[in-house]
């Protein structure tokens, strides 16, 4: 995708990468254009504030990379990606975000995000990712790769399971549990059970730890 131009004295030079930025914190979107733009290989050509924004940017400008914040208003940067990629399923997208839960990662991915970074990660790294998304690789550091395996592997919980979860991680007892989900403390027992095997732990404790490492439950 990334060629070469020719110059008005003749001499031909790197097309540049061509990148859309989407984050709700205008210093972060700031910042990163900032480092983008003193790069001779790379360019910003658009910004974005929302989800909403960066898909009606992405369409006007059609860049070759997007760098998209996961939580932001009016359309998250989930969503922001699977819109973009129903238009045009070429589009190559990395989610730069502060949230490493195993669901976001997980989501991101199935949401069709080619590269995956913290904001915290080093600067050349951000750099080597938007190289290599651009050219058509993919970029997970390994140990958001290895949540994103766990993820996988592991059964799914089901709404009602959730609930329990939610209820369980306020401190709530078996039969305040029951109570407020109209089911027997029973039927709460076993929905623990269910938990617990799902998440592969023995307590009630590590099952409220491994669920909000998760992103299932937020503390």
């Amino acid at each position: 995708m990334n060629g070469a131009a020719q110059t008005p004295s003749g001499k031909t030079s790197p097309v540049k990468i061509r990148v859309l930025i989407a984050d709700d914190h205008v210093t972060v979107l700031e910042g990163l254009a900032a480092i983008i733009g003193r790069q001779a290989d790379m360019e910003v050509v658009a910004e974005a504030d929302n989800g909403r924004k960066a898909v009606e940017l992405w369409r006007k400008h059609h860049p070759n990379v997007g760098l998209f914040d996961l939580r932001m208003p009016v359309l998250d940067g989930g969503g922001a990606i699977e819109e973009i990629r129903q238009q045009d399923s070429s589009a190559r997208i990395i989610v730069l975000t502060t949230y490493d839960t195993d669901n976001e990662i997980a989501r991101a991915v199935k949401a069709g995000a080619r590269g995956y970074l913290l904001k915290d990660a080093p600067r050349e790294d951000l750099l080597d990712c938007i190289r290599r998304v651009s050219r058509g690789e993919m970029c997970i550091p390994a140990p958001l790769v290895a949540k994103l395996a766990a993820t996988v592997s592991s059964e799914s919980l089901t709404g009602r399971e959730v609930n329990v979860l939610e209820l369980l991680a306020k401190g709530w007892s078996n039969k305040e549990i029951g109570a407020n989900l109209c089911i027997s403390e029973t039927t709460v027992k076993s929905h623990l059970r269910s938990i617990f095997a799902k998440l592969n732990v023995l307590s009630r404790t590590e099952a409220i730890t491994v669920a909000n490492r998760r992103g299932l439950i937020r503390l």
